[in-house]
């Protein structure tokens, strides 16, 4: 007797201890620092880039673009996430924020609501559920973002229920938020904005994914209702080649209660080749066309019908820390850029910088 109550003492003690211990430094600290000089060959003289450009915005100036501390807690059923950032993106994404809201990069709580699934409810803020690429620009195949990214939501401040499959193929969430890219909502609107994600991966090597926003930018008393859809593929061709194809397309409603819209529309294509283990070769094409400047108002005949075109040699100093340099180019329909302190359709600039993720 004395020995079957010590056994089931011990097999007690082991399962409250495999508890604990599967829960074990459910706190995390950590960071992310990327420092770049940019050379805009306009050379403007408040050092400023075109006003499109959000990311890696500042010319001839060694700069951060990005520097962030992280606090994350993860447990089997409760996460949270703060992190608290400065730098150029900071400054420029988040100039419409009040006060200190400039400064968070991610402020976030959640709650998994089935014993059985992997299902839960999150609110605070995020980053954006739309597109492939994140400010964290180690975590892009491009040193600089997208035209499309760098004009579609970064972040976002809501409510999402999320649910991804036991075999991890599919995932799902939807989303009510304050606004396009929106902390505290514009003043005077009150409408309610949506979102969806769903991600496919049948294997390590695809990604499929679409999302959405359907919500308004501009108060209630003028409101003009935007639909807007994000698709990307990315696929790992061969051990060394790697593919991104995404298309972003969205349309505003011209004025409140009218039926006809503008609309635009982004393609990119992405190509990236790894000839050893350190060196990363990435090209990119693009086109953004937003004639009725929705998104990026010119002020010109034609709007904003601009092709882009870079390449980017990366050198993985260590697994945490990257060294970048890039090319990149804009062509435009009509003159919105300055070279050679004239009226220009192109614009030229190169970029460096070093990250490091700890």
């Amino acid at each position: 007797m004395k020995k079957t109550l010590l056994g089931v003492l011990s097999i007690v003690s082991l399962n409250i201890f495999a508890q604990i211990d599967s829960t074990k430094n459910p706190l995390s600290i950590g960071g992310y620092i990327e420092t770049y000089f940019a050379y805009d060959f306009s050379n403007p003289d408040d050092h400023n880039r075109p006003g499109f450009v959000y990311s890696h915005n500042r010319s001839n100036e060694v700069n951060l673009n990005l520097g962030f501390v992280k606090a994350a807690y993860q447990t089997n059923t409760i996460r949270a996430n703060l992190a608290l950032m400065t730098g150029t993106y900071s400054n420029t994404n988040l100039s419409s924020e009040p006060g200190v809201l400039k400064n968070i990069f991610e402020a976030n709580a959640g709650v998994k609501i089935s014993k059985t699934k992997n299902l839960w409810v999150d609110a605070g803020i995020f980053a954006s559920h739309i597109g492939f690429e994140s400010a964290i620009g180690k975590d892009c195949w491009n040193l600089t973002r997208s035209i499309l990214a760098d004009n579609s939501p970064y972040y976002e401040n809501g409510v999402k229920v999320s649910y991804t499959s036991d075999d991890e193929k599919w995932f799902v969430s939807g989303l009510i938020l304050n606004g396009w890219q929106r902390i505290q909502r514009v003043n005077g609107n009150n409408t309610p904005a949506f979102g969806h994600q769903l991600t496919y991966k049948p294997n390590s090597k695809i990604t499929l994914n679409s999302s959405s926003f359907i919500g308004s930018d501009t108060p209630d008393s003028t409101r003009q209702m935007r639909y807007f859809h994000n698709f990307y593929g990315q696929l790992q061709l061969t051990e060394k080649f790697g593919v991104i194809l995404g298309f972003d397309i969205g349309a505003q409603q011209k004025t409140k209660n009218n039926s006809d819209y503008h609309t635009w529309y982004s393609p990119v294509f992405i190509l990236k080749y790894a000839p050893t283990e350190k060196i990363t070769i990435a090209g990119r094409g693009e086109y953004y066309s937003d004639a009725n400047g929705v998104i990026i108002n010119t002020g010109t005949i034609n709007g904003f019908q601009t092709y882009g075109y870079s390449l980017n040699l990366d050198y993985q100093i260590m697994n945490n820390t990257v060294w970048r340099i890039e090319g990149r180019g804009f062509t435009s329909k009509d003159r919105i850029f300055t070279l050679n302190n004239r009226a220009s359709t192109q614009n030229y600039f190169v970029t460096t910088s070093l990250a490091i993720q700890f």
